[in-house]
């Protein structure tokens, strides 16, 4: 139980990562979005100044400004391929802890019912040590008895003397001899 909660723990830990990348690639998608959109619309404002000063001008500032999203660009997708990267690890890393779960969880189950299995043997045994010892009292109380009329029969008989404290099973044998 503790193995699954920690794989669990695990396993939420590594999907609010996922959440958190994938939210952050949103973010780095609408800002390129963006920037795409402030590309073009400098583009088409300058394009509607005719003056040739300004063109060059306007051209120069556009030039820089393209270098400088072209920078932009790359850099965030040089971040959303990591982040891509990231992602795919993190859902294998997901995958495998819930394989583990899973294992877990069957394992448990298994040992559960090997448990129960072996509290039916020990409870069918405990049954069986009852009912011989059950049939032992019985046979021993049989013996005690038989043995009692053996030892009254032969001490009951003529020139026999009573005998003095307990008897061993080898003085009443030599007694009925």
């Amino acid at each position: 139980t503790g193995a699954i909660s920690s794989l669990q723990r695990q396993m939420e830990i590594q999907e609010s990562k996922l959440r958190r990348i994938r939210s952050e690639k949103e973010m780095v998608q609408k800002q390129l979005r963006e920037q795409e959109v402030q590309l073009q619309a400098v583009t088409d404002k300058f394009c509607c100044l005719t003056e040739e000063q300004k063109e060059e001008e306007i051209m120069a500032m556009m030039e820089e400004e393209n270098r400088n999203l072209r920078q932009v660009v790359m850099e965030q997708e040089s971040q959303l391929a990591e982040q891509n990267k990231l992602i795919g690890e993190l859902q294998e890393t997901i995958s495998q802890l819930r394989a583990e779960v899973v294992t877990t969880r069957l394992h448990l189950l298994e040992q559960k019912r090997a448990q129960k299995e072996i509290q039916s043997q020990a409870e069918e045994l405990q049954h069986k040590e009852l009912q011989t010892r059950v049939a032992l009292e019985r046979i021993s109380t049989k013996f005690e008895r038989y043995r009692s009329k053996i030892i009254q029969a032969t001490f009951s008989m003529e020139g026999m003397h009573d005998p003095r404290g307990e008897l061993t099973d080898d003085e009443v044998l030599e007694a009925m001899q």
